[in-house]
């Protein structure tokens, strides 16, 4: 039974039943979101404090007591922060160590090195992609750019044409691949398994990669023409060693939790006995954690010995990345407790019975959500744990490759139309230079198709998982 034409059902499930008539439930919800709409984009409140207001406010219009909605909220912000909130911190020491060590570098000056000026835009289009999978995409944003420039600069292509591809590639990793905050959080919220997540999150990407990067930013390098900035604001090799690891060991470094994690969901598929050991061990090598933490060790040795840090740089290197993350985690731990609220509320099991009745798909359904919480927060983070939290009790009965699926829908209406209330519509704007109309109709378009590409790609699978 595929996902796209599941009719939901309403599912034996041991969700909470409803606390309140079911019009009290659907006005609790939209007053709990409406709160955190209003407080990050109006009154410009951090989102943390935002989802414990919603969260709140949920349980209150609802006809909770105040101390069972606290209950509710602080449950799901601890299991949240316990489920998730060691895998952000691995990625980013990962991540910190791959740009201190001077690899992300190598990475773009051997892909780009070897591409002919037509091949460029699908060279940047896979080193987006490459340094997109362990890093945030603000830092492989910043990353990139010097190179966006100087490519630009010496191919004599525009500069849309060459940027658009970074971008669509950073993006795509982080809407639809694990460890990013997003997927991590709808994995966890919905009970989906990594690690086939992480291979139908790939096989989204590709397709939607080549679409929304090399193919559309050809068309938008004539819409929009920039000249390249001669000069850029920081210094590429700041912060990094002269001494940079190969090109095979960084790749070989970057893929390996890849690899581990998708042994896993391999091994789950084609050896059907638990009990052998080769059965056992990918399992435990292939848990996130397991997985992250090995990465990190062995990037420890390959990119910071590789680079020649010492021991003492090389703690300095993992532990000034978790200063940076703490808003991600609080964030992302406040979303488990909004979600709480809304679970012990019953929503998701009035939500399920509706689309039962509805005869909706599971998938669109979650894409829309998903696209409607974004347009309003500008956050893809706020997005995908709004939409999971909603999908709950939707799931019931779905397959693992189905409840997958629907966690790679959230994750592509999660970057929908990025416009002026995100902070990364900000963020490409000033380091292209371009005006507010140029933004939108490069990046701002550019977000629009990856996010319908990546739902189409996903009813596609959903025809054969």
């Amino acid at each position: 039974m595929s996902a796209q034409s599941v009719v939901l059902m309403a599912a034996d499930t041991e969700l909470p039943e409803p606390v309140a008539a079911g019009w009290q439930l659907i006005v609790a919800a939209l007053a709990g979101i409406a709160v955190i709409v209003v407080l990050i984009t109006v009154a410009k409140v951090h989102p943390f404090l935002a989802l414990v207001a919603g969260g709140l406010t949920v349980g209150v219009v609802a006809g909770e007591a105040i101390p069972t909605v606290l209950e509710s909220f602080t449950d799901g912000f601890g299991s949240t922060a316990a489920g998730v909130g060691i895998l952000i911190a691995l990625g980013a020491m990962f991540a910190k160590l791959l740009a201190d060590s001077g690899g992300a570098d190598e990475i773009v000056d051997t892909i780009v090195g070897h591409a002919s000026p037509r091949m460029l835009p699908w060279a940047m289009a896979l080193v987006g992609s490459i340094i997109g999978l362990p890093m945030f995409f603000e830092i492989g944003l910043v990353l990139l750019m010097p190179v966006i420039y100087l490519v630009a600069r010496r191919s004599g292509l525009s500069l849309i044409t060459v940027g658009i591809p970074a971008l669509a590639g950073l993006s795509a990793m982080h809407g639809f691949v694990p460890p990013h905050p997003g997927p991590l959080v709808a994995i966890d919220a919905l009970g989906a398994d990594l690690g086939l997540t992480l291979a139908l999150g790939i096989a989204v990407a590709v397709p939607t990669i080549i679409v929304a990067g090399p193919l559309f930013g050809k068309l938008a390098g004539r819409w929009v023409v920039l000249d390249v900035p001669t000069t850029f604001d920081a210094d590429p090799a700041d912060g990094k060693t002269t001494k940079r690891p190969s090109f095979a060991i960084t790749l070989f470094t970057v893929l390996l939790p890849v690899v581990l994690m998708l042994g896993k969901a391999v091994a789950e598929i084609f050896i059907e006995n638990d009990d052998q050991i080769v059965r056992q061990v990918l399992d435990v090598l292939g848990t996130p954690v397991i997985a992250l933490l090995i990465a990190v060790v062995v990037a420890m040795f390959t990119l910071g010995k590789g680079s020649g840090m010492d021991r003492e740089t090389i703690s300095k290197c993992t532990g000034a990345a978790l200063p940076a993350i703490a808003g991600i985690l609080l964030i992302v731990a406040a979303g488990g407790g909004f979600k709480q609220v809304l679970v012990d509320s019953g929503i998701g099991t009035l939500l399920a019975d509706w689309a039962s009745d509805a005869n909706v798909s599971v998938i669109l359904l979650a894409w829309v959500l998903a696209v409607l919480i974004r347009l309003a927060t500008g956050s893809a983070t706020v997005a995908t744990i709004t939409a999971s939290s909603l999908m709950l009790g939707l799931v019931d009965g779905l397959s693992s490759g189905e409840v997958s699926l629907v966690v790679l829908a959230i994750g592509a209406g999660s970057v929908f139309f990025s416009h002026v209330n995100d902070a990364g519509f900000w963020l490409v704007k000033e380091y292209f230079g371009m005006s507010v109309g140029q933004t939108i109709k490069t990046w701002s378009v550019m977000e629009t198709v990856l996010s319908v590409t990546g739902l189409i790609v996903v009813l596609l699978l959903g025809l054969v998982i």
